[in-house]
């Protein structure tokens, strides 16, 4: 359960380049903080792509990440924060990329609801959705 939100059920932690196509999904339960998440996503993301240098990043995502970051993989994780007194959903710079992201992959039928037993499969699921919209990105007519 995620408290904040109230809902049950799991969270989608999305690495995405500044195009919006997906790099890296972890999935976790609802109940897992998105602190608790940071390195293993990072680590992920260090291996595939060693060559980045600069993140973007949720307020969620703050904390010791920063420097953690900064001292082992020698990147800059720049926080984007929301306003405060902010009511409902503000445009931030940097952050609707991924909010766009994820409005994409919950166009696939499998991802709009919890349906899979297994945080894994979820995470096949959202890389099979991204590669379908690179897809039809390459041959719209398709």
């Amino acid at each position: 359960m995620d408290a904040g939100k109230k809902t049950n059920g799991r969270k989608r932690h999305l690495v995405v380049d500044a195009l919006g196509l997906l790099l890296v999904v972890y999935v976790t339960g609802g109940g897992v903080q998105d602190r608790g998440c940071d390195p293993i996503l990072l680590g992920i993301l260090a291996n595939r792509y060693p060559r980045l240098k600069h993140i973007w990043a949720d307020g969620g995502y703050s904390g010791g990440v920063v420097t953690w970051a900064e001292k082992v993989l020698g990147w800059v994780v720049e926080i984007v924060h929301g306003i405060s007194g902010q009511r409902g959903f503000v445009v931030r710079p940097r952050r609707w990329v991924v909010e766009r992201s994820l409005a994409w992959l919950t166009r696939c039928r499998r991802l709009t609801r919890d349906f899979e037993g297994r945080p894994e499969t979820t995470e096949a699921w959202c890389y099979l959705a991204s590669i379908r919209l690179m897809l039809r990105r390459l041959d719209p007519a398709a």
